[in-house]
């Protein structure tokens, strides 16, 4: 079989460089696989198999493989651990899919645990892995089950030989056919993609093309010994870090590329029957018949880091679907990996690939399964094995004492070194319910190792406060707190497992102790000194936090605070006084501790600046939520522990010493300002060790009252959103931190609105629980009296002794005395915020234990004793007096009421008597109030009839007014005589608009939209060829002109506009914001993106009085109306940019389009207007915003005007083509598509003809010696009869794009016919023609200023009368027919007898119907699990590899598209641009707004260079958004959210929003979205 296979690979496999892969596979199937599989079977493989699989049923796994960026399911509910995971197709047949779960990306490298019975706590299955259709035994007939496993042996021998195959081995002489040789290059995860693709065109001579197809390996050149060599050395002398290149026969080359076909065979017939998939894990596993060789499974492992990336994954898959879903031979393979664990994590540490390419990635597979962790510990000892791992790798780290030191240390190296503590936390990760004395012994062998890696953490990288010259070089920090987060949770997993065996916490936590008596950083250089303060003595050595080494790391010592914590709930108490001797010294415990927080507070004072930041970091993390659960609590449980067991004098005096107060407050030092400070941080530490006790086993809470106390503490500060507090709260092994369990007690949810997040805020009942002086604060910032905390349990109830102990009261009545001294350099006012702090907390304690018990009982006084006692309640009498004090006045006030005094009775007596003395003044206050109003009645009963008269009269006038609500033709009414006066935003001067003033204008922004079109995805025609005065009824492309309503002088303007132009040229990344070669600027005010201004034409008051209209006015023209230089400058600036950008063309004032590009763009914006108010069911007129006012107001008197500039031949030339194509001989390009020899354009579109006549008459009355307008009554008809002669030309348009065409025509062309309803006719026409009256209605109102009736600012229903009324229609618009029937009626017979119509009533041409329908965005599901699935069924059209991919979804249309890869890269104007980048180009005109599934986030983009990263419409249970699924919670769409984003595309708003974004964010590297 093995010489058959080598006879006719080297006949198929690399004959050339480059082969056809589809033939080669081919070729392989009938010479090579059927063969085999033929000798497999016995027979036809057909016929094998479909009896092999009538005896066999499927397994209960489901083991589907991860690809890299895979979204993938945890259940937090029913999960045994974090890592266990769903795939998409099982979790949505699952029960899990209702419960709390959590989403994410895969790094690649697991597989699915559906089926895994230890996985779960409940729904271990789905409905397709049900356990009760499956089995996992499966016997195969003794012929086909030695044939299997005799060809398993051969090929997967073989396979294992190619693979492991390296350059130096020799080819055996019967392989050798040839004396050819490849030159292979090999990638990694060091270069660069665009360097390996250098590499390749400057080495073999390839094109950029080619060079792309590099993936894992290639060989890239063929040929002799000798040319390959010269090929490898140019290629190594290319790089200053060589890449991997290696030299390979042919025949080798050859023999693996079908080793690596195997593998894909391999897991084909392993899937055919579970007897197959066993024989092969029997096959892989069984030892070598050679003594010195492994397993085949263990070579494969053992040269996994040399292998390529594709042979890599090629093992791990084969691993996956065989070794890992077989329960014994997962035990078998765990072993193995076990054996060999140390070699592996040695060869990852220098391998060139990431983790989840790496064989060493298997560990969570294996190590998580609870039943196979602790069988690994029992047989294998793997604590012992991984910590050993790690002490191996980190032994080089060790200084003279013993202790890593990680100056200059690789970072690479180090973080791959980390991750094998991953590993240590998985086999931890479930305890165990029942122990056996082989556990027990394995386990404390384990723990003991482990307490040899903190020993060598334990003081290690100590620091020493730098005197004089500040520190030159920052001492290396960052990577001894990464081993002390990688620690973080394991420290607490080994707690949990000593805490849940008696046996085993006892001799833990004498091991424990044992190791921190033998650290040699012994903490005393000195002997003893007795130190005396108030009768009392304390015997211990001198040290000095300021002047002598300390280190912030004592895992040791923290995790002996950790045991003892633990012993509290033994059964058979057995403390810290059991299981030490009775002489131990308990200022050894406190000593380092007390060491750590010393530091902090000395660094606070600022008393280590010269130490550098390093310094200042390692405190913040030593408090930082990420590390303080094992760091500084832990010292503050240990200082909680020496309080207990130590004489409260004597404790409070170390602090005292260890603090260097002790002199201080003795008396005998002069104070410094530094001194102030630590005597703040002090008294901070003695209200923590007194007042902290939610901790369990301190006092009796649970864990829940523990993360309720964090809570609050965390809201007290400001409402928090969800993840703000996840981010303040510890998280537990597991990533949880029990937040959701506690929320609802503690707060209420403010839901959030169409920007921000959902907001958290306290509830009013938990505000007494607040603690200003809670210890994970990091300044207090209030002063409130103190909480009552819970009992310290029996072991620790000795602690509040410190509160009435003579040294404390000694201190609180030092720093009191010298407040009422006012000496303002000895106290501070946080000193005396503390100390009446501290006292508080001793009258609670008190009155708490005299209401436990009788006085005689209680032990605890603290307000009754010694004369200082006393004193320090005098002097807080005298303290009330102390103006200095008036913010403390308050808590000074309420310590003094508890204190037991004599006299309370009588402080009450008078309490009462002021009370009702106060009520007394009110009611008298009260009644005289009443009096002056019955008083002064007639002055308030005067009120009311003159706000009526005015009411009236306002009403009088709105019906004057309303009788002359016309805006066309003869009976129009008058414009209001308004005088307008606006502010210059730049220079705050006021000025009138005027016609001959210098020139306002308003910042505007053009674009080119596609908001309105009805062929979404059209190629639209080429720009050189298309002529804009026929615009398409589909709307394919329009121009847009959109305002922020900000206005300028045009003198600032420019000055401004000049000051742009020059300070951006020199800005970092300016293109990404503002395109300065197509003039573009930002808003001065608002920042909104501009590129052009509209100058500001006042409205000419006209009222049409027929009896003193003189004969001049009368003969039809009258003198053109003038206006400044500046005016027609901005008119030339706003109209040239116009057809500029909707064109997309060069500038150039005197193309005959420009003013029809003016015409198209003021028709276009108020269609985009009437769109909007009619998708957001708002009035016509009253509901528009100011800047959508400010689009359209001046755009009609602007367009009108912007001719002057211009000869008017051109004027008079597109008029004539605009009546050409309204009249006989051009009437069908209103309703068709003619060819371009017929008209210069392709459909009509109604409105945009209709501005287009409108504006274009005046031009027809110039003349060239006298610049003349038409007369008020002429324009007044000329506007009556081009709005009835294009609202009959659109009732045409609306009938011939009908459905019943044959009614249609009947109804034109002779009678309507008696199956024909005509109701029903007449009402298409009527909801077909009302958005253009309505257009019409809005842009009349523009160029005339009549106010409108009132009916179209009331409702915006119902309103065809008040329009036809507005614009002097008949109410039934039909009767324009029967009005111009001589005239119309031959212009019916030729528009509906041309051919083109004749075509689109038959079908062959595509129409548009009426009203058009309007673009919304795609409707997206409710739930992104949705979303999700529809991305991981996606396959990119032009790629066929299993690399992740980045499927993004357009918003516009739905298309699913392939973003930033390079299979989808496209030609766009001659340049290469992404997927998301062309497929804006035809589906928004440029303009694009995609959602990235797999990373939850939005992108809007406005062109090839310019883009944004915006919130996606979907959110949590909290209210937030949640890029790239990075917390996981389940999302859910927000209908609010996603209007507001179909409000910013209907309002084209999105570049404005793409250019405030990159406003506010500092680009420092520029991303290319040209390549998303």
């Amino acid at each position: 079989m093995l010489c058959f296979v080598v006879e006719q690979v080297p006949q198929i496999y690399c004959l050339e460089v480059e082969s056809n892969s589809q033939e080669e596979e081919e070729v392989v199937q009938s010479r090579l696989l059927q063969p085999l599989e033929w000798f497999l079977f016995g027979e036809d493989p057909q016929a094998g198999l479909e009896k092999l699989q009538q005896g066999s049923a499927s397994s209960q796994l489901c083991g589907r493989v991860f690809k890299e960026g895979e979204t993938v399911y945890s259940c937090r509910d029913c999960a045994i651990d974090p890592t266990c995971v769903l795939c998409m197709d099982c979790f949505q047949d699952s029960v899990h899919k209702g419960h709390r779960y959590k989403m994410h990306a895969s790094s690649g490298g697991g597989f699915c645990d559906c089926g895994d019975l230890e996985a779960w706590k409940t729904g271990p299955c789905c409905s397709k892995h049900d356990p009760g259709a499956a089995t996992d035994e499966c016997v195969l007939e003794p012929g086909l089950h030695e044939r299997a496993q005799k060809l398993f042996q051969v090929l997967l021998r073989y396979a294992t030989d190619l693979l492991v195959w390296e350059e130096s081995y020799e080819l055996a002489a019967e392989l050798v056919k040839e004396d050819t040789y490849y030159c292979v290059l090999y990638n990694d995860e060091h270069h660069s993609y665009d360097h390996v693709i250098y590499t390749l065109q400057r080495s073999v001579q390839c094109d950029h093309s080619e060079a792309h197809t590099h993936t894992g390996r290639r060989a890239v050149k063929r040929g002799k010994l000798r040319s390959c060599q010269q090929a490898k050395d140019l290629i190594r002398h290319i790089s200053l870090q060589p890449l991997r290149v290696e030299i390979l026969h042919s025949a080798v080359m050859a023999h693996q590329s079908f080793a690596m076909r195997l593998g894909a065979w391999f897991q084909q017939i392993i899937g055919y029957s579970v007897g197959f998939r066993q024989v092969f894990c029997q096959v892989a596993l069984e030892p070598s018949s050679e003594g010195d060789q492994p397993s085949l499974i263990s070579r494969l492992m053992l040269h996994d880091s040399r292998l390529y990336k594709g042979a890599r994954k090629f093992i791990h898959e084969l691993i996956f679907c065989s070794l890992l879903m077989e329960t014994e031979y997962k035990r078998r393979f765990a072993i193995e990996f076990t054996k060999h664990y140390k070699q592996l994590q040695k060869d990852y540490t220098l391998d060139d690939h990431e983790r989840s390419i790496s064989i060493t990635a298997l560990s969570v597979q294996i190590f998580t399964v609870p039943t196979l962790a602790r069988q690994l510990i029992e047989e294998g000892n793997v604590i012992k094995v991984i910590v050993d791992t790690v002490m191996e790798l980190l032994s080089e780290h060790l200084d003279a004492n013993h202790r890593f030191h990680f100056q200059g240390y690789n970072s690479d190296k180090f973080f791959r070194i980390q991750v094998i503590f991953h590993d240590l936390r998985y086999i931890l990760i479930s305890k165990p319910s029942v122990w056996t004395e082989e556990l027990r012994t394995q386990f404390l062998e384990g723990f003991r190792v482990f307490l040899g890696l903190l020993h060598c953490m334990q003081g290690m990288e100590e620091v020493k406060r730098q005197f004089g010259q500040h520190i030159e070089v920052e001492p290396e920090w960052e990577a001894g707190f990464s081993i002390q987060r990688q620690l973080r949770h394991i420290l607490v997993m080994f707690q949990d497992w000593c805490s849940s065996d008696e046996t085993v916490l006892l001799l833990s936590f004498r091991e424990c102790h044992r190791a921190l008596m033998r650290c040699n950083n012994q903490p005393f250089q000195s002997e003893a000194t007795d130190y005396y303060m108030c009768k009392h003595i304390l015997h211990v050595s001198p040290y000095k936090v300021s002047q002598e080494p300390v280190s912030i790391h004592l895992p040791i010592s923290r995790a002996l605070a950790g045991e003892e914590n633990h012993t509290v709930h033994l059964s058979a108490p057995m403390g810290l006084g059991k299981l030490l001797c009775e002489s131990c010294d308990f200022t050894w415990f406190a000593e380092h501790p007390l060491r750590c927080v010393v530091l902090a507070a000395q660094v606070s004072a600022e008393m280590w600046r010269r130490n550098g930041l390093s310094l200042v970091s390692q405190v913040y993390y030593y408090h930082d939520v990420k590390c303080r659960d094992e760091m500084f609590d832990k010292d503050v449980i240990m200082l909680q522990i020496a309080a207990s067991k130590m004489d409260p004098n004597h404790f409070i005096m170390l602090i005292l010493q260890r603090f260097e107060l002790f002199d201080v407050f003795n008396g005998s030092l002069e104070l410094l300002k530094q001194w102030n400070r630590l005597t703040e941080e002090m008294l901070y530490l003695l209200i923590i060790i007194v007042g902290e006790r939610y901790v369990p086993g301190i006092s009796h809470v649970t864990k829940e009252d523990v993360t309720m106390r964090e809570v609050i503490h965390l809201l007290c500060i400001q409402p928090m959103a969800h993840s703000s507090l996840v981010k303040g709260l510890p998280e537990n092994e597991s990533h949880e931190t029990g937040l959701e369990t506690v929320i609802p007690k503690v707060a209420t949810f403010k839901k959030p609105g169409v920007s921000g997040h959902g907001l958290y805020e306290v509830k009013k009942e938990c505000l007494p629980e607040f603690n200003p002086f809670f210890f994970h604060y990091s300044k207090s910032q209030h002063t409130l009296r103190p909480p009552v905390p819970p009992p310290f349990c029996p072991a620790f109830s000795s602690i509040v002794h410190l509160l009435c102990c003579d040294i404390l009261i000694h201190i609180l009545r030092r720093v009191l005395q010298r407040a009422v001294e006012d000496r303002a350099t000895y106290w501070t006012e946080a000193m005396i915020q503390r100390s009446l702090h501290l006292i508080g907390q001793g009258l609670l304690e008190e009155k708490a234990q005299l209401g436990a018990s009788t006085v005689e009982q209680v032990t605890f006084d603290f307000t009754i004793g010694s004369e200082h006692r006393k004193s320090v309640f005098h002097l807080l009498s005298k303290m009330t007096a102390l103006p200095s004090l008036e913010a403390q006045k308050d808590m000074i006030k309420w310590t003094l009421q508890i204190v037991p005094d004599k006299d309370k009775a009588e402080r009450k007596r008078k309490a009462e008597a002021a009370k009702l003395h106060r009520q007394k003044i009110m009611a008298q206050m009260s009644a005289m109030q009443k009096n002056f109003i019955e008083s002064h009645k007639m002055l308030y009963d005067n009120i009311l009839p003159s706000s009526t008269s005015s009411l009236l009269q306002e009403g009088d006038c709105a019906m004057e007014l309303g009788e002359l609500c016309v805006a066309v033709g003869p009976q129009r009414g008058s414009t209001p005589a308004e005088r307008e006066v606006l502010t210059c935003i730049l220079c705050q001067e006021e000025q009138e608009v005027q016609a001959r003033s210098p020139a306002m204008v308003l910042t505007a922004c053009v674009q080119r939209s596609t908001v309105l079109t009805q062929c979404r995805g059209k190629t639209l025609a080429n720009n050189e060829t298309m002529y804009p005065l026929f615009m398409p009824p589909d709307l394919a492309v329009g121009t847009h002109t959109g305002s922020c309503g900000h206005v300028m002088h045009a003198t600032c303007w420019q000055k401004y506009f000049e000051a742009v132009q020059n300070t951006t040229r020199n800005r970092l990344h300016a293109e990404l914001i503002i395109d300065l070669e197509n003039g573009e600027y930002m808003c001065p005010l608002c920042k909104s993106l501009c590129n052009t201004v509209v100058p500001l034409i006042p409205l000419e008051p006209l009222t049409l009085n027929y009896y003193v209209i003189s004969q001049s006015h009368l003969s039809g023209e009258s003198p053109v109306r003038k206006y400044s230089d500046s005016i027609a400058e901005m008119l030339v600036v706003c109209a040239t940019t116009v057809h500029r950008v909707g064109l997309q063309t060069g500038p150039n004032e005197l193309c005959p389009a420009v003013p029809v590009m003016s015409w198209n763009t003021c028709a276009f914006t108020i269609q985009a207007i009437e769109n909007l108010l009619q998708e957001e069911d708002k009035t016509l007129f009253g509901s528009l915003q100011n800047r959508q006012v400010g689009q359209i107001d001046y755009r009609g008197g602007t367009v009108l005007d912007q001719f002057s500039p211009i000869p008017s031949e051109g004027f008079i030339t597109v008029t004539l083509l605009s009546f050409s194509a309204c009249g006989p001989e051009g009437c069908g390009s209103v309703f068709c598509n003619p060819t371009p020899q017929e008209l210069p354009g392709c459909h009509s579109e109604a409105f945009h003809r209709h501005v287009g006549l409108v504006l274009a008459i005046p031009a027809l009355y110039q003349e060239e010696a006298v610049d003349l307008q038409p007369s008020a009554v002429s324009s007044a008809y000329n506007h009556l009869y081009i709005l009835h002669l294009v609202t009959m030309a659109h009732m045409v348009q609306v009938l011939l794009s009908s459905t019943d065409d044959t009614a249609v025509l009947c109804v034109l062309l002779s009678r309507l016919r008696s199956d024909v309803s005509g109701s029903s006719v007449a009402d298409r026409v009527r909801r077909g023609v009302t958005p253009f009256l309505r257009c019409a209605a809005l842009f009349f109102n523009c160029l005339t200023g009549v106010p409108p009736p009132e009916e179209l600012s009331i409702t915006s229903q119902g309103q065809m009368e008040a329009l036809c009324s507005y614009l002097a229609l008949p109410c039934d618009v039909f009767q324009l027919f029967q009005e111009h029937r001589g005239t119309v009626f031959p212009l019916l017979q030729r528009w509906c007898g041309h051919p083109a119509v004749t075509k689109a009533l038959k079908g062959e041409m595509q129409t548009i119907s009426y009203p058009r329908k309007r673009n919304r965005l795609i409707e997206l599901p409710e739930d992104y699990s949705a979303l999700l699935n529809q991305a991981s069924h996606f396959q990119c059209p032009n790629s066929t590899d299993d690399e992740r991919k980045h499927p993004t979804l357009c918003l516009f249309c739905g298309t699913i598209l392939c973003s930033q890869s390079t299979c989808c890269h496209s030609q766009l104007d001659g340049e290469e641009v992404g997927a998301c980048t062309a497929h804006a180009a035809t589906c928004g005109a440029g303009v694009g707004m995609f959602l990235r599934i797999r990373e939850c986030e939005m992108v809007l983009m406005a062109s090839k260079t310019r883009g944004s990263t915006y919130p996606a419409p979907y959110l949590d249970d909290y209210g937030e958004t949640d890029p790239q699924l990075g917390r996981g919670n389940p999302l859910h769409l927000c209908p609010e959210r996603y209007r507001k984003l179909h409000q910013l595309w209907q309002q084209h708003c999105i570049l404005e929003e793409i250019a405030r974004s990159l406003e506010v964010v500092n680009v420092m590297f520029a991303f290319e979205w040209q390549m998303l």
